[in-house]
């Protein structure tokens, strides 16, 4: 008959399992602290915004003063213009600056412009407002939305130039080759088979940087200014969600603070909407295969 020998844990054998569950603990404290402001914070706009929403929240323009209702049916227009202005100035240049930096990697020009994409992430976003509004404001005679959409590009640029260019450098070295060795050209295996292998990531990319201009409001008010009717035209003030939040936030009317939190709430939810497409909704075309 065998008999085994059973043996106590050691001290070090019981000091790394000690050690391993207070690091544990520890990691879900941290990721329950980075949670728990966005939790906060959606409670608070629901508690606080819920109650001004309602159908003629998102179809009407703003009531004038002293009278109760109204909407911001033209901030969710103007917000929707000046963010495709924005992806229509800024993409093409992004996505092409993107992927001259993963291309020619190594070069001076490669990292000269890495350079100025990383000093231009970290340029608060009213400088960028004062910028455009010396240079297009001034020069039109007036704020319009085009000054705004200008703006939203600028900031656009620099987020979709940093994640085009580590998407492309994601792509196996082996398309390249086989692309090369098919005849093609460096410009059409470029475009041809590397832009198309790394689609995905560049539009999680691009969405996640819409939403991310969605809710700028300091280069606005620089530029697209703001309008209380409807609008649609470039050359004109036009209304924009922000915008609107911050003049009712620092109104003194109770209505209009109502407002602002039900904006807010759309506004968030807007975002969070975008980023949740972005990350559940799109998918590698080689992945399963």
């Amino acid at each position: 008959m065998n008999t085994q020998t059973v043996t106590a844990p050691s001290w070090r054998d019981r000091r790394r399992r000690t050690t391993s569950t207070v690091m544990l603990a520890m990691t879900g404290v941290a990721a329950l602290l980075t949670v728990l402001p966005l939790v906060l914070i959606l409670w608070h706009l629901l508690r606080a915004g819920i109650t001004a929403m309602n159908g003629d929240f998102f179809t009407e323009i703003p009531a004038p003063v002293g009278e109760p209702g109204g909407g911001v049916g033209n901030g969710i227009l103007g917000t929707a213009i000046l963010v495709g202005l924005g992806a229509v100035f800024g993409l093409p240049v992004a996505i092409g600056a993107g992927l001259f930096l993963a291309e020619a990697e190594g070069s001076r020009a490669a990292n000269a412009v890495r350079f100025i994409t990383d000093v231009m992430n970290g340029i608060p976003s009213i400088v960028i407002g004062i910028f455009v509004w010396a240079w297009v404001v001034v020069s039109m005679g007036h704020f319009s939305a085009l000054a705004g959409g200008v703006a939203l590009a600028i900031m656009l640029i620099p987020m979709v130039t940093r994640t085009t260019e580590e998407m492309v450098r994601l792509v196996p070295r082996e398309l390249r080759d086989g692309g090369l060795a098919l005849g093609f050209t460096r410009w059409r295996t470029t475009l041809g088979i590397v832009l198309p292998a790394a689609r995905s990531g560049i539009l999680t990319g691009v969405l996640v940087a819409l939403a991310r201009i969605a809710g700028e409001t300091a280069p606005l008010l620089f530029t697209a200014l703001g309008n209380p009717f409807w609008g649609w035209k470039l050359d004109e003030p036009i209304a924009a969600l922000p915008v609107q939040i911050f003049q009712y936030a620092i109104s003194p009317y109770e209505e209009w603070h109502r407002l602002a939190w039900a904006a807010s709430l759309l506004l968030i939810a807007l975002v969070l909407g975008v980023s949740l497409t972005a990350r559940l909704f799109i998918r590698s075309p080689y992945k399963g295969r």
